[in-house]
């Protein structure tokens, strides 16, 4: 008896000391959320072919308003900025926030977006509670739900008549054995064949595990979520909970196979496989299992959807946090950008600078290094952001809601053995395609055509740039074509510019806007001020003075 008392009072003693670790972890946890609120993760390593695949993978995008493309996102830095802005508490959550910066809504979902957001601005409390619970979901393994959707599932074998039946005979041998002993002996093959089977599937369950282990999680974290008096109030259609709960105990069965990977657990393992292996029970539960999930895939996304949501509206939250300068876009339908104190979130301390562009587009000129393709890179990205988290890097932001498309990265692709004239024509084709679309567009070019002479690529930018400017598109583009602002201002493109001043033979940059076109140049004074050789110098100016005063 007193041995029995002193298993009670050691498993006791365990039980106290787990419940008081746990406490003390949450605790930690709690601290440290609200410590990091409005800061930028600390983590320095972002794995985007994981974190990608959601956006990659899924088949909403076909009815999106307007997708990033991968050309685009390379031009505008877009893996850089989700670093910046990816203040997420679980993988679902990261893979949704990239998803939803590289995936142009409606205006209505945006509202809605903002709805939420402004809720966990507001209410630290209910923040911190789910913050606690989506960071359950904060393993590598969460990225493998994604998997479950939109992975392509294991078709059911033809042989699965055959397994049922071996089951029925291993349970009726065994049945009849206690009548009849010598059915013993028919166990034996039944049993090497039903082992045959069970081992051949192993690879097909490893396959799932990691996703099946996280719907499970999952499905915990959406359910303390969905208790929320005021998460429930903003997500009026939670069925797919229930929906995912009716195949709980087939997701469970199959992530026991996870769990055997515990040194407490693997003393049971050899009894729990003998069994499974007897009456081929995980075989025939993983392919009901297959089906199940294959049937419930949208209530699947659904969830991964409601988690994502919410993780990427408390990291929005706590971007706005973060003590930047940060506006509410105003969206409307008529032509214009107008925006105060716009600012480029990647680049510290940078000089805000206001626009007014009423049914004009922009032609940008500028000295070497001034910041013509920075500036440019800056609307864009803020036109991004307004329309993906209702946020922007500005006092104001008033413009339309546009499909965003831009020419400014290009280089030769010499394994496709193709020029970069050639690659500029096909980018820039893709431009005068979209801009046969109703829907507003802003297009971003930096140095059009710059990969041929300088003739043709005026006049071909020219003819292009016009172009692009009609409707309701806007265009932003970049130049040191000068002959480009004599021709294109009778086109309706506003002339603005970047310069720069040299004191004490030093060169400076004030990178503010200003109204008009350029009236200075610089190349030939920078290669003065890097001392090269007099007579470079002196053939320079002799040059320009003759040829293109």
């Amino acid at each position: 008896m007193n041995w029995i008392l002193g298993i009670l009072f050691i498993f006791t003693i365990i039980f106290l000391l787990n419940n008081f670790s746990s406490k003390k972890k949450l605790s930690k946890l709690k601290e440290k959320l609200i410590k990091n609120w409005g800061k930028p993760k600390s983590e320095k390593y972002f794995n985007f072919y994981v974190i990608g695949k959601y956006f990659e993978n899924n088949a909403h995008k076909n009815s999106a308003f307007h997708i990033i493309s991968d050309k685009c996102k390379a031009d505008l830095d877009i893996d850089e900025i989700f670093k910046f802005v990816d203040r997420t508490s679980s993988k679902i959550g990261q893979q949704y926030l990239y998803f939803k910066l590289r995936t142009i809504s409606s205006i209505e979902n945006l509202l809605k977006f903002d709805t939420l957001t402004q809720l966990f601005n507001k209410n630290e409390t209910l923040r911190v509670k789910c913050q606690i619970l989506l960071s359950k979901l904060n393993s590598n393994e969460s990225y493998y739900l994604e998997e479950l959707i939109n992975g392509k599932q294991i078709d059911k074998p033809k042989i699965i008549s055959l397994v049922y039946l071996l089951s029925i005979l291993s349970l009726t041998s065994i049945f009849l054995t206690f009548f009849y002993p010598g059915f013993i002996l028919f166990l034996f093959p039944i049993f090497i064949t039903n082992m045959f089977f069970h081992y051949k599937n192993k690879s097909n369950v490893s396959y799932y595990l990691n996703g099946v282990s996280q719907l499970s999680k999952s499905l915990k974290v959406s359910e303390k979520l969905a208790e929320f008096s005021e998460i429930k109030h903003l997500f009026k259609d939670l069925s797919f909970i229930k929906k995912i709960k009716s195949i709980k105990a087939k997701t469970e069965f199959i992530e026991f196979e996870k769990l055997l990977s515990n040194e407490y657990a693997l003393v049971f393992w050899f009894f729990i496989e003998f069994i499974k292996i007897l009456f081929n029970i995980e075989y025939l539960v993983f392919y009901s299992f297959i089906d199940a999930i294959t049937k419930e895939k949208e209530s699947i996304e659904k969830m991964y959807c409601f988690l994502g949501e919410i993780d990427t509206a408390i990291s929005t939250a706590s971007l706005k946090a973060g003590g930047y300068k940060l506006c509410t876009p105003h969206f409307i339908s008529s032509k214009q950008i107008v925006t105060k104190g716009i600012q480029h979130p990647l680049i510290e301390n940078c000089i805000p600078n206001d626009l007014n562009l009423i049914d004009n587009s922009m032609l940008l000129t500028g000295s070497n290094m001034s910041g013509k393709t920075t500036f440019i890179r800056t609307l864009a990205l803020n036109s991004i952001l307004a329309q993906s988290l209702n946020v922007c890097f500005a006092e104001e932001y008033t413009a339309a809601f546009f499909k965003v498309f831009s020419s400014i990265r290009i280089s030769d692709d010499l394994l496709d053995n193709t020029s970069y004239y050639l690659e500029e024509v096909l980018t820039i084709k893709e431009l005068v395609e979209a801009s046969e679309d109703e829907v507003p567009c802003l297009f971003v070019l930096d140095e059009i055509f710059k990969g041929t002479n300088t003739i043709e690529r005026v006049s071909g930018g020219k003819a292009i740039l016009s172009y692009l400017n009609m409707k309701n598109h806007v265009v932003l583009v970049s130049t040191h074509d000068i002959e480009l602002t004599e021709l294109l201002k009778k086109e309706n493109y506003a002339l603005y510019h970047f310069s720069e001043q040299i004191e004490n033979d030093e060169l400076f940059f004030d990178h503010k806007l200003k109204s008009g076109k350029l009236k200075t140049r610089n190349a030939i004074k920078i290669l003065e001020l890097y001392h090269y050789p007099p007579e470079i110098i002196v053939a320079a100016r002799k040059i320009e003075q003759n040829n293109f005063s």
